[in-house]
């Protein structure tokens, strides 16, 4: 793919928009006082099931599987409630994705670069994601609860690749560097950038880093430049 635009991938959180800790809190605080549970213990078994909810339980099943785990037999109401609370969130953070990051994932489509989002995230938001500003601006999009495979799994970034018509070594990958992402996507070959304008989340990286996404068509330029 010498002289073409390079295909980018981006994590989601804390890349395109905020993960929002706080957010999530307050809704695993307002689930809890619904369950019948202590907020701490919920967020015990929230943590705990990070790895299982990743790649595979939708949200009502999340839900019932959470409160079993605390010995809570859910009734219908408060599983539907509390899945709608879950739901909820990712719609609200969607919508306030900033117009500066809107355009400059236009800008990069208008220079000719294939776009895709590989995200770590649970079914809700695999859910919300086809209504959100977001979704029209990008030609691949792999959620790990949909797909089954999760970063820095080596299959995934290969899969999110060829979802782009490319191999990894053709692609660039952006993230904040969560779940290991960053050596994952290095690991198969893609040319990688941390950004730090969410959060500063892998202090410890040696490779490039973006502080803002603005920066980045000007740091693609300069790498289509040299190649």
């Amino acid at each position: 793919m010498v002289g073409m635009p390079q295909p980018v991938i981006f994590d989601l959180y804390n890349t395109l928009i905020d993960g929002a800790d706080e957010e999530r809190d307050r809704a695993l605080r307002e689930m809890a006082a619904l369950l019948g549970v202590t907020p701490a213990d919920l967020l015990r078994v929230y943590r705990e099931s990070w790895p299982e909810r990743l790649v595979g339980w939708g949200v009502a099943e999340t839900v019932r599987i959470m409160a079993g785990r605390l010995g809570i037999d859910a009734t219908a109401q408060q599983v539907a409630t509390a899945a709608e609370l879950r739901r909820s969130l990712p719609r609200r953070l969607f919508e306030l994705v900033s117009d500066e990051t809107l355009a400059v994932l236009d800008g990069l489509r208008a220079d000719g670069h294939p776009l895709g989002v590989l995200s770590n995230a649970t079914a809700e938001s695999a859910e919300a994601w086809p209504s959100g500003p977001l979704a029209s601006r990008f030609d691949v999009v792999i959620f790990s609860s949909v797909v089954g495979l999760a970063k820095p799994d080596p299959a995934v970034y290969r899969l999110a690749a060829a979802g782009l018509g490319a191999v990894p070594e053709e692609c660039v990958f952006v993230g904040d560097g969560a779940d290991g992402e960053l050596p994952g996507a290095a690991g198969v070959g893609m040319t990688v950038f941390r950004t730090v304008e969410f959060r500063d989340t892998l202090s410890g990286w040696s490779g490039p880093v973006i502080d803002m996404l603005a920066d980045l068509p000007g740091v693609l330029r300069e790498l289509s430049s040299v190649q």
